[in-house]
């Protein structure tokens, strides 16, 4: 039995919180958070110890910590659990900065605990069994892959202004998604976006819209494509073209009725947000964890593939700055 403390109570604590306490193989024992209110509240519901921080890093009974706390916060947390000899999992990104994430990324090295980065779209059934076709050659060589990810509606711009920007909060979720099912990193970076949705992000410093393009060392190309407005819900969408066949992933709707009349055909829309998408993943991504913690076997994502994302959105970011082509070995 794995006795894991949850560090984080807000919205994405509560799903891990589940995820945590349904796993057969795994105890919620404390949970913490700056708003102590909640952190009583969470714990009340799963039987858990409302705790500070350091009292769960410092506790030799608790074997794991999930980190779903503040991205600024993300490289303390994982250096002071792995330090006290924990396993982590912790939201993505690993960082508001990439100098920071390196430095996380070697003291975790020499403290040789296992740490794992929230990258739960790989989980999701469908996206999964894409990727499972991909390995087994179904489509041959993959030369050309699409990503679409549009939010519903933006997010507070209080949010924008602490979340490092679309390329680092939102977007990093597919720049794992192309390294993931593309097998390796980009060469070079080309961005471009606009502030269409909400002027004040655009005055917040940051974008709502944006087109990455990724190009490969032999010649592949990824798009992505980001939105922070769709008014249909969210779309969540993948298509990777290969020399002997296409493979593509669509959205997850609300239900499975569809109308057809001779006025056309009418189903339902898509899921709405990424907690009803992606509960399924997150369940998926946490027994992953628990599974490699104790058998000692390779974490299905590492501190490694989240500090190659940020790597990747630093690219993107400078690009869609100075309108050029960046290379990730600049970075």
């Amino acid at each position: 039995m794995l006795n894991v403390g949850l560090l984080g109570a807000g919205r994405i604590g509560n799903v891990h919180a589940k995820a945590i306490s349904s796993h057969p193989g795994s105890e919620l024992v404390a949970i913490s958070d700056v708003n102590v209110d909640a952190a009583k509240k969470l714990s009340g519901q799963y039987g858990a110890a409302a705790r500070t921080t350091a009292e769960i890093i410092n506790d030799p009974s608790i074997d794991a910590v999930l980190v779903a706390t503040s991205t600024d916060t993300h490289s303390h947390l994982i250096e002071a659990a792995t330090a006290a000899g924990k396993a982590v999992l912790c939201e993505k990104p690993v960082d508001l900065t990439l100098e920071r994430a390196r430095a996380c990324q070697r003291a975790a090295a020499r403290n040789g605990r296992p740490v794992m980065i929230g990258f739960n779209r790989r989980f999701d059934p469908n996206f999964a069994a894409l990727k499972a076709a991909v390995d087994r050659g179904e489509i041959g060589k993959t030369e050309l892959l699409s990503v679409t990810s549009f939010d519903p509606a933006p997010p507070p711009v209080s949010y924008v202004k602490v979340s490092g920007g679309l390329f680092r909060d939102m977007m990093i979720h597919d720049f794992d998604m192309v390294c993931w099912l593309m097998g390796g990193l980009p060469e070079a970076v080309a961005a471009v976006g606009s502030s269409i949705v909400d002027p004040e992000i655009g005055a917040a410093g940051d974008v709502d819209t944006a087109v990455v393009t990724l190009h490969f060392a032999d010649g592949r190309l990824a798009v992505i494509k980001n939105s922070r407005r769709a008014v249909y819900g969210y779309d969540q969408r993948v298509e990777l073209l290969g020399s002997d066949g296409l493979l593509s992933a669509g959205n997850v709707l609300e239900n499975t009725v569809s109308k057809a009349t001779k006025d056309g055909v009418t189903s339902a829309k898509p899921e709405f947000f990424f907690l009803e998408r992606y509960m399924r993943a997150y369940s998926a991504e946490w027994a992953a964890f628990v599974d490699a913690v104790n058998s000692g076997s390779t974490l299905p994502v590492t501190l490694d593939d989240g500090v190659n994302a940020l790597a990747i959105a630093e690219a993107a970011t400078r690009s869609a700055k100075s309108g050029q082509t960046v290379t990730l070995a600049s970075i």
